[in-house]
């Protein structure tokens, strides 16, 4: 018999794809986790934003968390509340100061290479090949992914229009188009591989309501369809509310509250009572969230 593994596979277990689907472990466990930056005034950067010296920021406080398959498991919080540092680390895009992390069993620090198989990331920083189009640069990224020519093509042009990107558009240069149209590409790219877990870090900033519809009607059918876990991150209330199974709130790094967005409600308003998850905000950090929010560039770990 003729194996179909290659020679790499066959000498490196980290070669292979590990398998999820079927694994007992939950999807995402986050374990006393934190993130220390230091803002150093020497730096250019630092001079001109007249920072203090040497500014040691916790952006990622002890954080502890378990995410279960299939689920959808809100991150909400203000900007530079260490949301956007959550989803780099569980990328494996920066290294834990302490604490563990695991993607369905898989450690992040120590097995990096099988945790990137399983997962895949959007975030408002997305890079693309500007000069091509929407699909070409999923087929291109599906290439990379081992796709075969033909399925990467029928694949990437029912991603595109699922997520209300016309026919008539997908050939046209990304550069010719509007940030959110360029954050609905990123989109498709994303779920293009069909990953277990997905790291969607404010998925639907820059859209107009009807996009975000769109791409909110896409998570929940993703999860439905194919059994998906996601986690997202939001300082979009009604957006928490209407994706999120459970919802941690985050504020100066810290979870402050985690659980269903109704069993929060019903404890910071009481039971019976109506209420938004602004409410929820207010009521675990003593501050709205506009209040809290500052200006994302301050976020230490995009420096």
């Amino acid at each position: 018999m003729i194996s179909t593994e290659s020679a790499s596979e066959a000498t490196n277990p980290r070669a292979r794809v590990p398998v999820a689907a079927d694994s007992a472990e939950a999807a995402l466990v986050i374990d006393h986790v934190s993130k220390t930056f230091t803002r150093d005034a020497g730096s250019l950067l630092a001079r001109l934003r007249r920072l203090p010296p040497k500014k040691v920021v916790r952006a990622v406080d002890d954080i502890t968390l378990t995410v279960e398959k299939g689920e959808i498991y809100g991150v909400l919080g203000s900007n530079g509340s260490g949301k956007s540092t959550l989803i780099r680390l569980v990328s494996t895009l920066l290294l834990p100061d302490a604490g563990t992390m695991s993607v369905f069993g898989h450690d992040v620090v120590r097995d990096d290479m099988a945790v990137r198989r399983l997962i895949n990331r959007v975030s408002v920083d997305a890079a693309f090949f500007k000069k091509l189009s929407p699909w070409e640069n999923l087929v291109y990224a599906a290439r990379l992914y081992g796709m075969h020519a033909g399925e990467a093509r029928e694949k990437s042009v029912a991603i595109l229009q699922q997520l209300g990107i016309k026919r008539g558009r997908i050939d046209e240069p990304l550069e010719n188009m509007s940030r959110g149209m360029q954050q609905k590409v990123a989109i498709a790219r994303a779920f293009l591989t069909s990953p277990v877990l997905m790291l969607l870090d404010e998925p639907t900033t820059g859209l107009d309501p009807r996009s975000k519809r769109d791409v909110q009607e896409f998570v929940l059918g993703l999860r439905h369809d194919h059994a998906a876990t996601i986690v997202l991150t939001t300082h979009d209330m009604l957006e928490a509310d209407r994706l999120c199974d459970r919802l941690a709130i985050i504020d100066n790094g810290r979870i402050v509250a985690l659980d269903t967005p109704d069993v929060l409600k019903e404890r910071s308003l009481g039971e019976g009572r109506g209420g938004s998850l602004e409410d929820v905000f207010m009521h675990f950090t003593g501050r709205s969230l506009e209040d809290a929010d500052y200006d994302e560039n301050d976020d230490p770990s995009k420096e």
